[in-house]
């Protein structure tokens, strides 16, 4: 039986503003620290995990929600090619419950993705 998370994959295009309905999804004491575009959506990193929001279909009106909490995540790596080769960068997060890759734009600074999730899991 395959793992369903080894086909989870975003793209991280650009950072950007954290969106106010985001409140309505964090528990107390929870903190939205940056926020990210997506191809359709957004992906938050809060003080607790990694809130992804993926709009479907072709209106986009349908949103799946993943939570991924940082205590789940048992390691992760980072990849670029640095210097002016480096078009874009990965990230990925081995959980218990499979593997997730994060493609980053060249507009995502890969060294604050990897600080956030340090400083959430260390």
């Amino acid at each position: 039986m395959s793992n369903p998370l080894s086909q989870l994959a975003w793209t991280f295009v650009s950072e950007c503003d954290i969106p106010h309905d985001v409140q309505g999804l964090l528990i107390q004491g929870e903190e939205a620290l940056s926020a990210y575009k997506t191809i359709r959506d957004v992906a938050i990193f809060t003080t607790h995990r990694l809130i992804i929001r993926d709009a479907q279909g072709l209106t986009g009106k349908k949103v799946e929600v993943y939570s991924i909490p940082y205590k789940s995540i048992n390691m992760y790596s980072t990849e670029n090619a640095g210097g002016m080769f480096d078009i874009n960068s990965e990230v990925q997060l081995f959980t218990r419950a499979g593997t997730i890759k994060i493609n980053l734009n060249k507009k995502v600074d890969v060294r604050k993705i990897d600080l956030l999730i340090a400083n959430a899991i260390l």
